[in-house]
């Protein structure tokens, strides 16, 4: 059965629902709006994010001259206007936090996971609306923390995002201060929001979904974002305890990662990355479903495969707990279980080029509509693309132990978690703005905005592969200080400008975004011709979102289907042919 004793009569909800400002938009047990209330709280991470990697950037490329408009942080510069070593180790630390975990995680699971789950299966809401509202204000609480961090005595957590010990253990080593002991407080309660999250996204799919919408009937969107759920169940607890530890080390005495008192200062990055490769496929997983979705309706086509896509998600998310000690080929390790993590890092390319090979079967001869969501899911699958061959560079350890510390890994990540993730989002907002706030985005604005983005995220970021095949070491604070990347330097100024256009250009999405909310065309009901639940009903949808329980008849992809004139089929159209799900016991 696809139910259980959890109702999905939406009656009760679909009434007029009268409730204050508060309670409607601030404290609201809504799925639809805690989904928008994370949008919101993401983008202006993500700003805060940009905003610090651009300072990081022009200490880079420029190193000798004065940050732009430094006089509004005096405390954070030398004479003449150039930052301190000690404020650049704070923004790498940040940046890197902030975008993980506050902006790009919240903005792929908390957002869509929100909006989309109970739209996509037929739900009135979530299984627990207030334990969904609590994850928000709790995550929320934490990022406010995270922030307050540049604001205490000692600056801000400096031992990088992946907080290494012993830099981040030991008080006497310059990595700890209040604001290294804030970033781990900080950690820890975005931790807990996370598994209420999950908690309530794997009880909806699993309770909730509506008669006739079987396992292999549910979007790839919502597969995604189910067994993402499953990796933050189970990944989370892990870094948040790491996380308790590390304070415990930090303010209490313990000596779990000091060496010197019979600890163990490589157990912190065991502990780190066997929660941080999972971590990677929670930021990617959610924009593989989406883009998934995306490409299907603008390809006018089947997803090719559902089933092997189906699998490649599961083969992934498994995989993805066996290949965490590839990150720590550096850090001395036998080689027999060196070459262990190399052959399971390889073998995870596989259901990942299963997937990149899907979405092109997908788009092989299909009736392409390049609308703007179409364009940055193709985007995403040409990052994602770049990300995963340089990938399997680091995957050989002979060759991960001259590359590591150099740029090439900030280039790798960066095509895999910002170019892709990044692209997927863009994609995703774009596709559902309209559900979302009943409005249209623009669509020239949206198209110039893309391939603006697509140009300058490549010039900023692909000639990072060349500097750190020149061995330009990452975390470093002034490369003019070195002689042997002196002829990198231009290089380096190319980059920098490349990147501060890149953030430039994100000004256009901001306008559409804002402007469309208030003076967008007005949405039709199903404006992409798609065939998913969230599209029958109003835009945005009521409270309660159906107006009685939807039943499905088929799988969410029967675009160009012979057995309609129209090209898409939605899950909902009742055929002669078709079989009352209740009747086949569905």
């Amino acid at each position: 059965m696809a139910t259980s004793a959890v109702s999905l009569e939406p009656a009760a909800h679909t009434e007029a629902h009268e409730l204050s400002f508060l309670r409607k938009y601030i404290f609201s047990t809504d799925h639809k709006i805690i989904g928008i209330q994370f949008l919101l709280m993401s983008f202006v991470f993500l700003l805060f994010g940009g905003l610090m990697a651009m300072m990081m950037r022009w200490q880079l490329g420029f190193p000798d001259r004065p940050l732009p408009a430094g006089q509004l942080l005096p405390e954070t510069m030398a004479p003449g206007g150039i930052l301190l070593p000690e404020f650049y180790n704070s923004l790498v630390t940040m940046h890197g936090t902030i975008m993980v975990f506050f902006a790009i995680m919240p903005l792929l699971v908390g957002v869509f996971g929100n909006f989309l789950i109970p739209l996509k299966i037929g739900a009135p809401d979530m299984a627990f609306p207030r334990l969904n509202m609590a994850s928000f204000w709790v995550a929320f609480s934490a990022g406010i923390l995270m922030m307050a961090g540049f604001f205490v005595e000692g600056g801000h957590a400096a031992a990088g995002w992946t907080a290494y010990a012993p830099l981040s253990a030991d008080p006497e080593w310059t990595g700890v201060s209040g604001g290294q002991q804030i970033w781990l407080l900080s950690i820890a309660i975005l931790g807990l929001a996370s598994i209420m999250g999950a908690l309530n996204y794997i009880t909806t799919v699993v309770n909730l979904r509506a008669p006739g919408m079987t396992w292999f009937r549910m979007p790839l969107s919502i597969w995604s974002l189910f067994i993402t759920a499953i990796l933050v169940l189970l990944a989370i607890p892990i870094l948040s305890g790491a996380a308790i530890m590390l304070f415990f080390d930090q303010t209490i005495g313990t000596h779990f990662f000091d060496w010197t008192d019979g600890g163990q200062v490589i157990l912190w990055q065991h502990l780190f990355w066997y929660f941080g490769h999972p971590e990677v496929y929670i930021l990617i997983l959610p924009a593989m479903g989406m883009v998934s979705d995306i490409i299907a309706n603008g390809s006018r086509k089947p997803v090719f495969g559902y089933h092997s896509m189906v699998f490649a998600l599961i083969s992934i998310a498994f995989l993805g707990w066996v290949v965490w000690g590839h990150h720590m080929f550096q850090s001395g390790m036998n080689p027999t279980l060196g070459m262990t993590f190399m052959i399971s890092t390889m073998i995870i390319a596989v259901p990942s080029a299963i997937k990149v090979f899907n979405w092109m079967g997908t788009m092989w001869r299909g009736n392409i509509r390049f609308h703007v969501p179409m364009l940055h899911a193709v985007g995403f699958v040409a990052m994602f693309v770049i990300g995963g061959l340089s990938g399997i560079f680091m995957a050989s350890t002979p060759v991960d132990i001259y590359i590591h510390d150099t740029y090439f890994i900030v280039a790798h990540i960066h095509y895999v978690l910002f170019g892709g993730s990044l692209f997927a989002i863009f994609a995703a907002v774009t596709y559902w703005y309209p559900k979302m706030f009943g409005r249209m985005m623009n669509s020239t604005l949206g198209k110039i905005h893309f391939w603006l983005t697509f140009l300058f995220y490549n010039l900023t970021f692909f000639p990072m592969h060349d500097l750190g095949i020149a061995g330009h070491m990452r975390r470093i604070y002034d490369p003019s200080q070195y002689e042997f990347l002196q002829p990198l330097a231009p290089l380096n100024r190319f980059i920098t400008v490349s990147a501060l256009l890149l953030f430039t250009v994100q000004i256009l999405f901001a306008v559409n975004f804002v402007m469309s909310w208030f003076n967008g065309k007005k949405a039709p009901e199903n404006p992409w011709d798609a065939n998913g639940l969230e599209w029958t009903v109003p835009s945005p949808p009521p409270h309660g979102n159906f107006a009685k329980v939807p039943t499905v008849y088929r799988g969410p992809y029967e675009y160009s289907s012979p057995l309609v004139e129209d090209d898409f089929l939605p899950q909902t159209r009742k055929l002669a042919s078709d079989v009352d799900p209740a009747a086949a016991g569905l």
